[in-house]
């Protein structure tokens, strides 16, 4: 990094009178005078003085501090952040998809219904549902869609009373807004000491007011849920039906399917399990599958095979309604299909094994040193419970922020909350075993340091950009410019 633009703002590498373009006259005058003088500024905005190459510089320097799965380990847990095939987005930046307008008729787009058709097929078989719909925009948004499903399959019964979720105490956050923000009561129903679902808590919450149980399987600990077909059984028989948050479905892929496991209605996150770059808020898609018999309660628009083999665009009156202006995030759905469709049905049962193996790879290999809360062969992911030595102070916060000096990002942190120092690591099937040795090694160091010299670790990061910044503060008071830019009148 060239410590000229280091960590500086471009306004501090502004001189008076730089500047990086000298635009020639048009020959026509001034544009000026077409404007309002209302609309004018009263004087020129303070906007920084440099010249090209200190812009190019800075902004290339700066762009260098990202970190993502394209410069190295991201173990973010219960995120997936796996890398993502470059050929994948090669597929979803071809001009012939990219040109398409979203108000097209069906007629002018048949590849790009085709597309759509395929990846939902492909979907229903990889989650043993009976039809998909890819119109979510996000996880949270296909939560919603599919929660709204289940309300106008009970309501379509006159089945109204049912107006509560039961949703487990270490379910993604997503879970209880999403049943509140669909007009449902959030319950919650206890984990076990080894992290699964408390069957006998869930039976005394079972009645006719429930419309629906909320799972995610391997759960939120990276633990499979063993009892998920009893719990399936007792749902249905109290009238209600099973929700599968399919956050943690990459283990599962080929080898266990949802539907098989009784559930009713699943989202996926493209953005996770089938290879779309994700971080800061996008882009995503959740679509939503359900089984045989809820189909016609998916969202329009809704694409269909014609007899003769085209395809076309439909609106179901059955359907709940819409949730999307078109048919969602055509590029993210585009990046999925080229992901399924290079690997195949073997290749993806094989990531869905190498997540598993990477995961219980580091656990083993740290599990003397990190608390390991519950002793079981995990999924895709598991929690320690910070240092097994707590006593020299070094919390989970100061783990993850030393592991910055040593080049990785952190893992999750302070979730799930079952555990009060929860570091939660998720490796994806695409890191080699040299990247989860260094990353190991890491850790080893990081834990002997705490030991030996706490007050290191207490202070760490000591090498990044930005050292330990007031998160509380920077949200509650945000601080997203410079200085005054008279913009009052801009």
């Amino acid at each position: 990094m060239n410590k000229e633009y280091y960590g500086k703002l471009i306004f501090e590498l502004s001189r008076p009178g730089r500047k990086g373009a000298d635009i020639p006259s048009n020959g026509c005058g001034s544009s000026l005078s077409s404007i309002p003088a209302s609309l004018l500024r009263e004087k020129s905005p303070s906007l920084p003085e440099v010249d090209e190459p200190t812009a190019v510089r800075h902004y290339t320097n700066m762009s260098n501090n990202n970190f993502g799965v394209d410069t190295g380990f991201y173990p973010l847990g219960s995120c997936t952040m796996k890398y993502n095939p470059k050929i994948n987005e090669e597929m979803a930046a071809h001009s012939a998809m990219t040109a398409l307008h979203p108000a097209a008729p069906a007629s002018a787009v048949q590849g790009a219904l085709e597309a759509y058709w395929n990846l939902q097929c492909a979907l229903s078989e990889i989650g043993g549902m009976a039809a998909f719909t890819l119109n979510p925009f996000a996880g949270a948004h296909g939560e919603l869609t599919g929660l709204m499903v289940i309300r106008a399959y009970h309501d379509s019964r006159g089945d109204e009373k049912r107006t509560k979720v039961i949703v487990p105490d270490s379910a993604h956050g997503t879970n209880p807004a999403s049943a509140a923000v669909a007009g449902l009561k959030v319950v919650e129903v206890k984990s076990l000491a080894d992290g699964t679902v408390d069957v006998d808590a869930l039976a005394g919450l079972l009645d006719d007011t429930v419309a629906a149980v909320m799972m995610t399987n391997p759960n939120t600990a990276g633990l499979f849920e063993s009892n998920v077909a009893k719990i399936a059984d007792m749902v249905h028989a109290a009238g209600g039906l099973m929700y599968y948050d399919g956050a943690n479905l990459n283990p599962m892929l080929g080898i266990a399917r949802p539907g098989d496991m009784g559930f009713d209605v699943m989202h996926i996150n493209l953005h996770k399990t089938f290879s779309t770059p994700h971080g800061g808020g996008g882009p995503g898609s959740g679509p939503v599958g359900v089984r045989t018999g809820l189909e016609k309660f998916l969202p329009n628009p809704k694409v269909v095979k014609l007899a003769d083999g085209t395809f076309d665009i439909i609106t179901d009156p059955d359907a709940l309604g819409s949730v999307s202006a078109t048919l969602g995030n055509f590029g993210v759905q585009l990046r999925a299909l080229a992901y399924i469709l290079s690997l195949g049905s073997e290749g993806l049962m094989e990531a869905g094994k190498l997540a598993t193996l990477n995961a219980n790879y580091i656990k083993e290999s740290l599990r003397d040193l990190y608390k390991l809360p519950i002793d079981r062969v995990c999924k895709h992911e598991f929690v320690f419970d910070g240092l097994a030595d707590k006593s020299t102070g070094v919390t989970t916060l100061n783990i993850a922020k030393r592991l910055l000096d040593y080049g990785f990002h952190a893992p999750t942190i302070y979730f799930p909350l079952l555990f009060h120092e929860s570091l939660m690591v998720e490796p994806t099937e695409t890191e080699s075993k040299e990247t989860l040795d260094r990353f190991i090694d890491a850790m080893r160091k990081i834990a002997i340091e705490a030991a030996e010299t706490p007050d290191l670790i207490k202070d760490a990061p000591h090498n990044t950009p930005v050292r330990r910044p007031d998160d509380t503060a920077a949200a509650l008071n945000p601080v997203v410019k410079w200085k005054d830019l008279n913009c009052e009148k801009a």
